[in-house]
């Protein structure tokens, strides 16, 4: 395998194994999750660098976009302040880098998928509420959210942008992350 190669797919952090709805929301972030990694399954570092259509998407800026976005919200989670993390309004989030690998991006990924664990295993209880630090995208004035809301939202990002990078992975070279669902070997 060529250094710039990704190695072949291995599973991401464990799934929760925490009770109740903190669990079941970690779960559901988690299935996202592998289904982002099954889009990426094999790909080398050009071809998650490269551009599919007029967007500047790709792969490894979806990737690194949802790592900044778990660090960033279990940072608001924790802080609780309303203030913003650095990273929240940083455009470059979404590009890869040159110097950049996809097997790095993947590592700060999982590592980002523990640390949300850590945080939400930490709560006392999902009802908890947190000051949304203000963006042009949120609603004027202060708004609270409870770290459920915030899970409901990691979910909700994740399993959009699993859908966008299906689409650039299936225009880049055909593949599709539902047939890479299928097993080698496997009839279904």
């Amino acid at each position: 395998m060529s250094p710039s190669a990704t190695p072949p797919a291995r599973p991401g952090p464990p799934k929760s194994q925490l009770p109740g709805e903190r669990g079941e929301f970690l779960r559901s972030l988690a299935e996202q999750r592998a289904n982002l990694l099954i889009t990426v399954r094999g790909l080398d570092d050009a071809r998650a660098r490269a551009r599919s259509t007029v967007s500047e998407l790709t792969l490894g800026g979806l990737i690194r976009h949802l790592t900044y976005e778990e660090r960033n919200w279990m940072q608001i989670l924790a802080a609780g302040d309303g203030r913003a993390p650095e990273t929240m309004f940083d455009t470059d989030q979404y590009r890869m880098p040159e110097d950049a690998t996809l097997a790095g991006l993947l590592e700060d990924y999982a590592a980002a998928a523990r640390t949300t664990e850590r945080v939400v295993a930490s709560l006392a209880d999902l009802d908890r509420t947190v000051p949304l630090p203000g963006s042009p995208w949120s609603p004027p004035g202060t708004v609270h959210w409870s770290a459920r809301r915030v899970l409901l939202h990691l979910v909700r990002e994740t399993a959009q942008h699993a859908g966008h990078a299906d689409i650039i992975r299936e225009s880049l070279d055909g593949a599709s992350t539902t047939a890479q669902m299928v097993p080698p070997g496997s009839s279904a």
